[in-house]
């Protein structure tokens, strides 16, 4: 084995640490007798040598002396290299991919196919390793022969005829997750292979083979699956609870060609298989070291009781098969939600999450289930379960008394401490207060009590409004306490956004003296903050006027804009702060200029003057800064006959810039029946998917972003501002 192993020049090449001469150890150790040398041999191989899915010269030369290493029975482990030769071998660039390759990426892209061609020129081994004698190296082997080999009708009879005679479960399971592969890379077998899931999914085989072909199904041809496909699938779920859960044993009869006897001897022999429970138990071995051992371990950790392992990864596949079937995909997650699995419903909380996040429906029942999980005493799902229900902000609503009960239950997970950064208010306590319910206020409190002061509370008070009031006074106090360092914005950023939240004008001296005091370190932005806080007082803030002339006049590093908005807030003055704004326009970098723009839309008429520049503005490469102009040049010239195209327009290129446009759209009584803004945001509210939604891309807001989205659309389709379009 490894022969001329050594005559590769490894040292010439590199891999994402560095020189390459530490891979002929790595190779060899894959074939140690050593479990720990063998997972960490592994570790490096997918930490180096195949590091996020690149391919190096390195990994190249490492082609061969896998398969060397697959083919040999004395091995261990064997199915963890064929993984990891699918996964070198499995890029696949298409036309539109090879279309976007820039220079750089040209040599990357080369590796890509070499290994591709050179594993592809080799997957014929993989016909032989699907009656191999280990049954990992049989579960690896369909799923590689589906990726990588080069004659797909050849693979998909082979998975039919292996299937009757697989003796282990789970590799019968991904002899069908094979064909589904095969049918979504090779769409001319689509049919032929829909038709055997569908056979597969009948009723007489076993549930676990019939839930994995609907799986299948619903990825491959999702047109082929039953009419009461949840129904099918809740009873499927039901019948794998009550029967425990079998590795292996004769398979049943489930060749497509099988009639009504194959299917009751496929039943029987289902039957028949030998009980898991039975087997000797595992000797105990030491906590694993390595990536792959700890992986392994948390997987064998996890693993449900009495439903077999595999079931959460069928479910995970077909609820991205059903895809938009929203109404489908809830009722499978609330029935998961009941399952007396615990590893089930974690992963119908992960997933219910993912549903929500993409896809616009009627949730209603499936959050109160997800509150209910906050009861349960496995603190593993009660805190999976609240980390939920803090994305969904105004959706969580059903599970509110569930929230505050757990909120009042554990004051010790108020707070979250990190080892480094600051503390955060935990998932339970932001939830609740991102509902706008009072019942967070106590926990608030305690956390404004706290030595260092959670960086989050500032918002969480944003979303309680005026039920977070009686925190108006410790949120003083504390801001008075704040030494005013080199850490000051971290301390008092969070209680001035509060206090401006609040509009608590009672802390004027106490924000006046962190204006007055804010160190360099950061200080803009603490400057920033403390005059936020000055302009949500209003006029009852006139004791600053002072104060921000003089800054007006000579701002220093303090952004003028910024000054000029909350003196126009506290004193209304527009001759005192029009010609600030104007010069604002002219600023270097566009960010500075939006502030000005958007500064000036809030002086509405008063700001006429400026029409021209902000008309000009409209045409401006930067489309954020054109939203904004528009809107504002709407506000002070009361005329939407320029802003509306130019809103709508953009509208089309970015869904990033929806909110704001629909914002403008609702101020200005755009959207009268027939016309072209009523049409878009009909649209908008039509669309089942959510506006942000991005395959593989997600963050913690999408959800509230969208629903807020949707009700501007709302408003701006039922508002007459009464000032109209003019033109």
């Amino acid at each position: 084995m490894f022969a001329g192993i050594d005559e590769v020049d490894w040292a010439s090449m590199e891999h994402a640490y560095g020189s390459a001469g530490d891979v002929p150890a790595m190779l060899r150790g894959l074939a140690s007798a050593d479990t720990a040398e063998r997972e960490a041999a592994l570790d490096g191989m997918y930490g180096a040598v195949h590091h996020q899915g690149d391919v190096y010269a390195c990994t190249l030369a490492s082609i061969p002396f896998l398969f060397e290493l697959v083919v040999d029975p004395g091995i261990q482990d064997r199915g963890s290299i064929v993984e990891l030769l699918t996964s070198i071998g499995g890029i696949d660039l298409g036309e539109d991919d090879e279309d976007e390759i820039d220079e750089d990426e040209i040599e990357g892209a080369a590796n890509y196919a070499m290994a591709a061609t050179a594993v592809t020129a080799g997957a014929g081994v993989f016909f032989e390793l699907m009656a191999d004698e280990d049954p990992g190296v049989r579960l690896c082997a369909p799923l590689a022969l589906a990726a990588l080999h080069s004659h797909p009708e050849r693979v998909l009879a082979l998975l039919r005829e292996r299937l009757p005679i697989e003796p282990d479960e789970e590799v019968r399971l991904a002899l069908v997750e094979a064909a589904g592969r095969v049918a979504l890379r090779h769409r001319m077998l689509a049919g032929q292979a829909a038709a055997w899931l569908s056979r597969l999914a009948g009723e007489g085989f076993p549930p676990g083979l019939r839930l994995a072909a609907l799986a299948q199904l619903a990825r491959c041809a999702p047109d082929a699956l039953p009419g009461d496909v949840v129904r099918v699938v809740t009873g499927l779920l039901r019948q794998l609870r009550s029967v425990p859960a079998r590795r292996s044993g004769p398979a049943p009869a489930v060749d497509a060609q099988a009639g009504a006897a194959g299917t009751a001897e496929a039943v029987a022999a289902v039957d028949a298989y030998p009980d898991a429970a039975g087997e000797p138990p595992a000797e105990e071995r030491v906590a694993p070291v390595t990536l792959v051992g700890q992986l392994r371990a948390l997987s064998e950790e996890e693993a449900p009781v009495p439903t077999a392992p595999w079931t959460a990864d069928l479910l995970r596949t077909l609820h991205v098969g059903l895809d938009d079937r929203v109404a489908e995909r809830t009722a499978l997650l609330t029935d998961q939600l009941r399952s007396p699995d615990r590893r089930q419903r974690i992963d119908a909380l992960r997933m219910s999450s993912g549903l929500i996040r993409a896809w616009r429906g009627s949730y209603e029942e499936l959050v109160r289930l997800v509150g209910e999980q906050l009861a349960t005493p496995d603190p593993r799902l009660a805190e999976a379960a609240s980390h939920v229900l803090e994305e969904l902000f105004g959706l969580a609503a059903p599970a509110a008394d569930a929230l505050a009960a757990r909120v009042a239950a554990d004051p010790g997970a108020w707070v979250q401490d990190w080892p480094s950064g600051p503390p955060a208010l935990g998932s339970a306590v932001k939830a609740l207060a991102r509902l706008g319910d009072a019942r967070a206020v106590p926990a608030l409190a305690a956390a404004l009590e706290r030595p260092e002061v959670p960086h989050d509370v500032g918002f969480a008070i944003g979303y309680l409004g005026a039920a977070a009031a009686p925190l108006a006074e410790v949120l003083r106090r504390r801001l008075g306490e704040v030494p005013l360092d080199e850490r000051a914005h971290d301390r008092a950023g969070p209680l001035l956004t509060g206090l401006a939240v609040l509009r608590a004008d009672e802390a004027l001296p106490e924000v006046l003296r962190v204006l007055r005091g804010a160190p360099e370190h950061r200080g803009e932005w603490l400057r920033t903050a403390a005059l936020r806080a000055l302009g949500s007082f209003g006029p009852a803030a006139r004791g600053a006027v002072p104060e921000l002339r003089a800054l007006l006049r000579s701002p220093g590093a303090t952004s003028v804009t910024e000054v000029a908005k909350a003196l126009w807030a506290v004193e209304g003055d527009a001759g005192a702060v029009l010609p600030v704004l104007i010069e604002g326009l002219g600023a270097e970098r566009v960010h500075e200029v939006r502030s000005a723009v958007n500064a000036l839309g809030g002086l509405g008429a008063r700001a006429a003057v400026v029409a021209p520049r902000l008309r000009a503005l409209l045409g401006h490469e930067e489309q954020w800064l054109r939203v904004d102009a528009a809107v504002a040049l709407w506000d002070v010239s009361g005329r939407a006959d320029e802003s509306v195209p130019v809103l709508l327009a953009d509208w089309e290129k970015n869904h990033h810039v929806r909110i704001r446009v629909a914002e403008g759209l609702a101020r200005m009584g755009a959207a009268g029946a027939g016309s072209d803004a009523a049409r878009v945001l009909r649209a908008e509210l039509t669309s089942v998917r959510r506006h942000n939604a991005m395959d593989g891309v997600f963050g913690s807001h999408d959800a509230y972003e969208d629903e807020k989205l949707l009700a501007l659309c709302r408003q701006a389709l039922l508002r007459n501002t009464g000032k109209g379009p003019a033109t």
